[in-house]
């Protein structure tokens, strides 16, 4: 048999119990669904399948958790890429569990999931997924990636190219100010027009003539 890798992560509230979970990941493609083994009990995990596009392979691994949960309203989710559960603690708390086993083991099979995880401290904000579906989080990134908005700050280097986004303004501003050929200011805008400082210097040499 062989160990397959999991990831976790968690929430916890004394309050609210959907917020007061364990998020863990089977991380194994291909599990032949006729051959899973999934018990969960108050204090474990027993896990067994199959797995393997081409070349199957027995996995398996037993887990005694650090604290109970309720097994009735925990659910899990099972993918071509993986096995995926919400565990719903039983303890209402606002403290993480330390670890997700019940003995202090140093495995290179139980991982962080990093994806999931939220510091103590700042989990108040984080949204809480119970359907748990990692595959929708892809395309998060590349959705921010395009950023529709800097296409228009590029236009507006251009003082009001065709498309920019301030184009109009600048076109408003500039007619304002006596056309885009800055014929000068406004009338009577001398002292609150930016650059009039040239202007302010000519008049003493001429008085002093």
């Amino acid at each position: 048999m062989v160990h397959p890798e999991i990831l976790w992560a968690q929430r916890s509230s004394d309050s609210d119990p959907a917020r007061n979970i364990v998020y863990l990941t089977v991380n194994l493609p291909d599990i032949k669904p006729e051959s899973l083994t999934y018990d969960l009990t108050p204090t474990s995990i027993n896990f067994k399948a199959s797995a393997g596009a081409t070349e199957s392979k027995d996995y398996e691994f037993s887990l005694e958790l650090f604290g109970e949960i309720i097994p009735e309203e925990s659910k899990k989710t099972l993918t071509t890429r993986s096995l995926t559960a919400v565990l719903r603690k039983k303890e209402a708390k606002t403290e993480y569990w330390p670890r997700l086993t019940k003995e202090k083991l140093r495995t290179q099979f139980i991982k962080t999931n990093f994806d999931k995880w939220v510091d103590e401290d700042e989990q108040d904000g984080a949204a809480v997924d119970e359907d748990f579906d990692m595959g929708g989080m892809g395309g998060m990134p590349g959705g921010m990636s395009g950023m529709p908005g800097m296409e228009g700050l590029g236009g507006m280097g251009g003082m009001g190219g065709p498309g920019g986004m301030g184009g109009m303004d600048f076109e408003k501003m500039m007619a304002s100010m006596g056309g885009a050929g800055g014929a000068g200011p406004p009338e009577g805008d001398d002292d609150d027009v930016a650059g009039d400082d040239s202007d302010d210097d000519g008049p003493p040499p001429l008085e002093d003539a």
